[in-house]
């Protein structure tokens, strides 16, 4: 199956059962819309705006291939490494500088550290979704027909389906 078709019978699917709701009740079936299309535009945007991210940084070149995932769980601070430490006796060692290069390993805030995470969370692939849950909730308030009885259960059902299309579009 194409993942056109996969994506559009999730969200046939998923849709399906929040129309259901209105069979029941006009307030049920506002609560659930709003909360269902909230969810799932945030899982899909948030999902986007991260792919989005890595090939930017994949096709910079500017990754460094990093330890191996396992390496990285079994040794995180890299004492098992091979690189040979400084053997020299302990009257030859220069403190100094041995603790000025170690500090220099420490990863800090930086400017482009900062950037590249601002970078990833302003995308309008992450904002619009949540302006719309803001939105969408204060006008359900505003207008008494918030029900968080209906609403906060069908933000689970906005979440799976944002979910299977997100896993969809990132392949």
């Amino acid at each position: 199956m194409s993942i056109l078709k996969q994506i559009t019978s999730t969200l046939v699917v998923s849709e399906a059962l929040i129309l259901s709701t209105a069979l029941y009740s006009k307030v049920y079936f506002v609560n659930a819309q709003v909360a269902y299309l909230s969810s799932l535009f945030v899982i899909v945007g948030t999902s986007l705006a991260y792919k989005k991210m890595v090939i930017t940084k994949v096709d910079s070149e500017t990754y460094e291939s990093d330890r191996d995932l396992l390496d990285t769980i079994e040794d995180p601070h890299g004492l098992y490494d091979e690189e040979s430490i400084n053997e020299a006796p302990p009257e030859e060692l220069d403190l100094k500088t041995i603790v000025k290069e170690e500090k220099s390993k420490i990863k800090t805030f930086s400017v482009k550290s900062i950037k590249h995470g601002i970078r990833g969370s302003v995308s309008a692939f992450r904002i619009v979704p949540y302006i719309f849950l803001v939105l969408g909730f204060i006008a359900m308030k505003n207008n008494s027909l918030l029900d968080l009885n209906v609403y906060l259960p069908s933000l689970l059902i906005g979440i799976v389906a944002g979910s299977l299309v997100a896993k969809e579009i990132a392949h």
